[in-house]
């Protein structure tokens, strides 16, 4: 498996931290504190949208006001990785065609490989297998 894609440093000590601390090592927490973790905005307000204590996601973090349409995506996602969640209502902006249409989707993509890692190593053997039949 490759290494982690990070956005920037801050986005990595946040997700490192965050997993320690939490000690959870799972892909639901990999892939909601990875997602969580990309935007400058979102990790300082991990507590809106985060309950600590009681472990799960809190969309009502949605509609703070310091939200904007890119952290909007970011929760989303970050949500929909952890348990399906989608806005009762507002299904459509939960898809990909809505959630990617921004400069965060190359991390969003390896938010669900994070996700999801059975299914992205059996295609990363295949495009490996294939690189060296095309040498």
């Amino acid at each position: 498996m490759h290494p982690i894609r990070f956005r920037d440093e801050e986005h990595e000590k946040f997700y490192v931290q965050i997993l320690d601390e939490r000690k959870c090592s799972d892909g639901y927490h990999r892939s909601l504190f990875y997602t969580l973790g990309i935007s400058r905005e979102t990790r300082s307000h991990i507590r809106d949208l985060y309950d600590f204590s009681n472990g799960g996601i809190k969309p009502e973090g949605l509609s703070a006001p310091w939200q904007t349409g890119s952290t909007i995506r970011v929760c989303r996602l970050a949500f929909n990785l952890w348990n399906g969640w989608t806005e009762a209502g507002s299904e459509r902006y939960s898809t990909p065609h809505e959630l990617f249409d921004c400069s965060y989707a190359p991390y969003f993509f390896e938010a669900i490989r994070l996700r999801y890692p059975e299914y992205c190593r059996s295609h990363e053997r295949t495009i490996k297998r294939l690189a060296e039949q095309i040498r």
